[in-house]
């Protein structure tokens, strides 16, 4: 029997549950096992993104959904696009559902595991090793890889790796001097105009999550110019570019703006989109231009990506009339 779509939200008490133990309290009557078939089948979100391991921790705040259908499963390396690579910068285009860096208490997992929640830094030097035509027969292990910067993990777009620490260092400069361009596309809620939304970020805005603060000697100064490209219905596409890159720094704008993304289950809402979609198919946010200088030759690199299918298919659906 497929389960009742609920969502719960994890009260303070709650912190350092499993989500398999949340889920169990949440659904008594249920059995461990039963609780197990339902994240293994892929049923369980954990705000908005899909859980498959049951020992994931959960914090105040998050909120845990369960859905009556299947979800699609997470992406695998043949989603991921390899843009661009020289000896010393890779550019790569990654898909919606995989995360940017494996968090540090996951890097132990066992390699089934990892494979069943794929992240991009796993994947990406056996992936440019495979591009060069390396072999670990013939050329010992792939050379690591460096981050620069990251996406969410329901975000779509381009990333820049480095290879050597001296080019990380020089991307992290050219990021930390707002010298790259990023540009990215989105679909938020009701009719958004023009603007430059200009706040100061904290960690935590009293409830958990990320957000703007009057006091701008503890936030963080972010700016993101928003311009709109297109009308849908009840929903606008939008250019935004980012002058600053703090975490989840579109989202939290727009949301505090009166407009969500479409999909974003964290600082948003989901009732009221037109497509009945439930739980919606993706985060509506693509990293859709990348632009930064070399950081041996200084010549300019820039990149650009084409909405994935997934989110061309949401904004053709949003053309139509209700």
């Amino acid at each position: 029997m497929p389960p009742e779509p609920r969502t719960f939200v994890a009260s303070a008490d709650q912190t350092g549950l499993t989500v398999l133990a949340a889920l169990r309290k949440w659904l008594p009557g249920v059995s461990w096992s039963a609780v197990r078939k339902l994240l293994a089948g892929r049923h369980v979100l954990v705000n908005g993104a899909l859980c498959l391991d049951e020992a994931r921790r959960i914090k105040a705040g998050e909120s845990i959904t369960l859905c009556d259908s299947t979800l699609r499963p997470p992406p695998v390396e043949q989603d991921v696009r390899l843009v661009w690579f020289d000896q010393e910068v890779i550019v790569v285009d990654k898909p919606a559902g995989m995360i940017t860096l494996r968090h540090a208490a996951e890097r132990n997992w066992s390699a089934p595991k990892k494979r069943r929640q794929p992240a991009l830094d796993d994947l990406l030097p056996a992936l440019v090793a495979r591009k060069e035509e390396l072999t670990a027969a013939r050329h010992g292990r792939p050379s690591p890889i460096y981050s620069v910067h990251r996406i969410d993990r329901d975000t779509s777009g381009l990333l820049a790796f480095a290879r050597n620490p001296q080019a990380q260092q020089d991307l992290i400069r050219q990021f930390k001097q707002h010298a790259v361009e990023r540009m990215y596309l989105a679909v938020a809620h009701g009719d958004v105009a023009a603007r430059t939304i200009e706040s100061f970020l904290v960690e935590d805005r009293g409830d958990g999550r990320r957000g703007s603060t009057p006091d701008k000697g503890v936030g963080k100064r972010a700016v993101t110019r928003v311009r709109p490209l297109e009308r849908l219905n009840g929903f606008t596409l939008l250019e935004c570019r980012l002058e600053t890159g703090r975490t989840h720094q579109i989202r939290i704008h727009l949301s505090e703006a009166g407009h969500p993304l479409y999909g974003d289950n964290k600082y948003g809402q989901t009732g009221a989109d037109p497509t009945k979609t439930d739980p919606p198919m993706r985060l509506a946010l693509h990293a859709a231009t990348l632009g930064f200088r070399h950081p041996s030759s200084g010549k300019l690199l820039r990149f650009e990506s084409p909405l994935p299918p997934d989110f061309s298919s949401l904004v053709n659906r949003l053309r139509r009339p209700a």
